[in-house]
């Protein structure tokens, strides 16, 4: 399938942490964008700010995601489909509070693009690493090739009782697996293809509507309270090494997969690297030395990262030089302090 280079993009869940951070990226791309917003309220934030862009903007409501024919209207006229709308949080009592949206709204936007998306070559959906790791005794590196089945079988065995991360990522793995499989089920019909970007932990600034640290986003929120409020203890902050990404780098590699060919049909890992949290104190420290030093005898040579990524894939169809941890420290520390939260 032919990349898409112009035209209109639909954008769901526009106000979204990532997805604001896309729409201006594709609207300095070029490409006309239409947002959709649970409410015509969540939607005045984003007219403001992308007000200059005049008529290369528009916004229409999509109330209820997980209703049939949600979509239907929305995706007509336009070139390519961005879906980003999905529940982020730890919260949920019931596993299906995070599920049953990630799945029906996938499949519902997949459906109506099938059936009104005439013009539609591509769509490209946010997943997640945490569609791909799963538990393992031993640290080791995941790749596309890899799914987290373990969480699906927590929530299907524990239900309600299961953790709050396993919640989260089956609902993001069953997601991404109702649309490869929706793709494979309608492949004599369907006249787009499918690209799905799926990153690690995601940190960097905002862009959407936050008046304050409390209404961050639940990986922001994080960042926000051991970086600034310093809540986590020496061993919490050397523990579980990871993987990140910063959220403009996101949002570049969800147009990347427009613009290259190559990206159809692929499931595609971007991330910057490793992490403990004692990284990001450390260079916070470094920038704001009011801010906590944390665990200054901890050895990042000797650090163990349980989870790492192959980005193999990204570096060859993208490209991207990613920034920095360093950078996205400061980036957000400016920002936080522009704010006044610290």
């Amino acid at each position: 399938m032919p990349a898409v280079q112009s035209g209109k993009v639909l954008v769901s869940g526009a106000n979204g942490y990532i997805a604001v951070w896309l729409v201006k990226k594709l609207l300095d791309e070029g490409y006309s964008v239409r947002g959709t917003v649970r409410s015509a309220s969540k939607g005045v934030y984003l007219s403001k700010i992308f007000a200059s862009y005049g008529d290369k903007f528009e916004l229409v409501v999509v109330e209820d995601i997980t209703k049939d024919g949600a979509f239907d209207e929305a995706v007509k006229g336009v070139d390519a489909i961005e879906h980003t709308a999905s529940p982020f949080h730890f919260k949920a009592d019931d596993p299906n509070e995070l599920i049953i949206p990630a799945i029906h709204g996938t499949r519902s936007i997949l459906v109506s693009a099938l059936k009104y998306g005439t013009n539609v070559k591509r769509v490209v959906i946010t997943s997640s690493c945490a569609a791909v790791l799963d538990n393992y005794p031993e640290p080791r590196t995941f790749s596309e090739k890899d799914w987290n089945e373990g969480s699906s079988r927590e929530v299907q065995e524990k239900g309600r009782e299961a953790a709050q991360p396993a919640k989260y990522r089956a609902s993001k793995t069953l997601a991404e697996r109702a649309a490869w499989d929706f793709i494979k089920e309608n492949k004599d019909q369907v006249k787009f293809d499918l690209a799905v970007i799926n990153p690690p932990f995601v940190y960097g600034p905002v862009l959407h509507e936050v008046d304050k640290p409390e209404d961050l986003n639940t990986s922001a929120a994080d960042w926000f309270t051991t970086i600034v409020k310093a809540t986590k203890d020496d061993a919490a902050l050397v523990a579980g090494g990871t993987e990140w990404v910063d959220v403009r780098d996101v949002a570049l590699a969800h147009v990347l997969a427009l613009q290259k060919e190559e990206a159809g049909g692929e499931r595609i890992i971007v991330s910057s690297g490793k992490w403990v949290w004692q990284d990001w104190v450390a260079a916070a420290h470094k920038i704001d030395p009011t801010l906590s030093a944390g665990n200054t005898a901890h050895d990042p040579a000797t650090a163990v990262y349980r989870i790492r990524y192959d980005v193999s894939k990204a570096a060859r169809i993208f490209g991207i030089k990613y920034i920095t941890l360093e950078q996205t420290t400061k980036d957000t520390l400016a920002q936080y302090k522009e704010k006044g939260w610290y």
